[in-house]
């Protein structure tokens, strides 16, 4: 199942990117063309997550599968490194919302710690990739295109995955349901924890058991 769901958010996002891409025009007064954008920021949100539940060997029990998927949906996500997340993800489960988490801010202003978030997990040759990658697909598309439907959707994907995945859960005041994990979760409604960000707002249920998928989290709320 693992790889069936991994699979679908692969190539529905890159179904989709191609549509966008070479069929719709830049149309700022189109509710559709916004609708599109909106679905293709959620599909990238689902890309981090297939992402995220590779690194914890939960897409498919064949290690070769599984690291795959995951290089796979980081490299379409932001031309991210498989390995160098996982390393950091493990940091940030190990010593959840401290200063030794690297997914934590001891500043607490959100914008400030959503620009650090970024500048930690961008990299010299992600840059050079998505770089490359931009101007590959003047070949197919116009500019204003890949601006629109290409990086647009990554930028607030990312957005959307920082408050929702680690803002909220991980921000201060740290209480005592939130131990020993320092992280909350929300408020049992699995229709808004699955549009906001694929179950993983219930985020003090994904440390008490990184093993679950995403797509099995709401069991344990």
């Amino acid at each position: 199942m693992g790889v069936f769901i991994a699979l679908f958010i692969i190539i529905s996002w890159l179904s989709h990117s191609a549509y966008m891409l070479m069929m719709l025009e830049w149309t700022p007064l189109s509710m559709w063309m916004w609708l599109h954008v909106a679905l293709q920021t959620y599909l990238s949100v689902g890309l981090f997550i297939t992402a995220h539940d590779a690194m914890h060997g939960t897409v498919s029990l064949n290690k070769r599968i599984n690291n795959s998927l995951g290089w796979i949906a980081c490299f379409l996500f932001a031309g991210m490194n498989y390995k160098r997340l996982i390393t950091n993800h493990m940091a940030h489960h190990t010593f959840p919302g401290t200063e030794k988490d690297p997914d934590y801010d001891i500043s607490q202003n959100y914008v400030i710690w959503f620009l650090r978030f970024m500048i930690r997990y961008t990299t010299i040759s992600q840059l050079i990739v998505m770089g490359a990658l931009f101007n590959l697909l003047k070949f197919i598309a116009p500019e204003i295109n890949i601006w629109i439907f290409w990086v647009i959707p990554s930028l607030l994907g990312a957005l959307q995955l920082f408050t929702f995945g680690t803002y909220i859960p991980h921000r201060t005041p740290h209480t005592h349901e939130m131990e020993p994990h320092n992280a909350r979760t929300l408020k049992k409604n699995h229709l808004y924890a699955m549009l906001t960000c694929y179950f993983f707002g219930y985020h003090h249920e994904h440390h008490s058991s990184p093993r679950t998928p995403w797509w099995k989290l709401y069991s344990m709320k």
